[in-house]
């Protein structure tokens, strides 16, 4: 199985304080790959080194096979990773279409002058939505009006914006409930369907085991296991990532 994203000895020091001992890691093509592990465990160290919001202490990041280097989100955004932080990083107060094609709006050129073409970007981001059948016809509908699911829903519309072939998700079901929860289960589904690669942080072991291919499993800035989730069920994984052996 191809990868869609490669780590080589990927480590990250903070003065005497190492985070991260040598990670290496293949993640799948077009699967869903779970990174988990207790709090320190060096999975935010590690997501914000491939999101390029900060440089390795050594190793090497391999992106369909090439060797990239990230000097910022943005240029990991523009070269296919795209990140979902828990918070989302939308704009409450601004409607679906803009949080959409925030930073990279669509202009028409009228006479000598380019405007915003607001018409055509709302109907590019409706056309997101339902991609991911999410159904919602008022594109001018702030962000903040809207429930957590659909809020997600319209983060991972962005990152389809940028076409994005690795979406990086941060605990992506915190603090929603139920309905909510299968609503954003179902959207990564639809990620993975559309043949794009998903990397899934979360402590909660059932969302793995609903969503996962594949899990990693980090404990003091290693890695201690790595294998298919077929064959799991929740309490299993949760006592791998207690005890960080199989």
């Amino acid at each position: 199985m191809s990868a869609a994203l490669s780590l080589r000895q990927i480590r990250k020091s903070y003065g005497a304080v190492e985070a991260l001992k040598g990670i290496d890691l293949d993640v799948p093509q077009g699967k869903v790959m779970a990174i988990c592990g207790d709090n320190g465990a060096g999975k935010s160290t590690l997501i914000r080194i491939v999101s390029g919001a900060q440089e390795p202490s050594g190793g090497e990041l391999s992106l369909d096979g090439t060797k990239v280097v990230f000097a910022s989100p943005h240029d990991a955004l523009v070269q296919g990773i795209a990140t979902i932080y828990q918070d989302l990083a939308l704009a409450p107060r601004l409607s679906i279409w803009e949080n959409i094609f925030m930073g990279a709006e669509l202009v028409r050129r009228v006479g000598p002058f380019s405007v915003l073409d607001k018409r055509r970007m709302a109907q590019d981001a409706r056309g997101y939505l339902q991609r991911l059948s999410v159904p919602i016809d008022d594109m001018e509908r702030p962000v903040e009006r809207m429930s957590g699911g659909q809020r997600q829903a319209v983060a991972i519309a962005r990152a389809l914006r940028w076409d994005a072939r690795v979406v990086i998700m941060d605990e992506p079901t915190a603090a929603l409930g139920v309905k909510e929860t299968a609503l954003v289960l179902n959207l990564v589904r639809k990620l993975r369907d559309e043949g794009r690669t998903v990397i899934l942080i979360s402590h909660n072991m059932a969302d793995v085991v609903a969503l996962a291919d594949r899990v990693a499993i980090l404990k003091s800035g290693m890695k201690v296991i790595e294998r298919d989730v077929a064959g799991l069920d929740a309490d299993a994984l949760a006592h791998m990532v207690m005890t960080g052996r199989e």
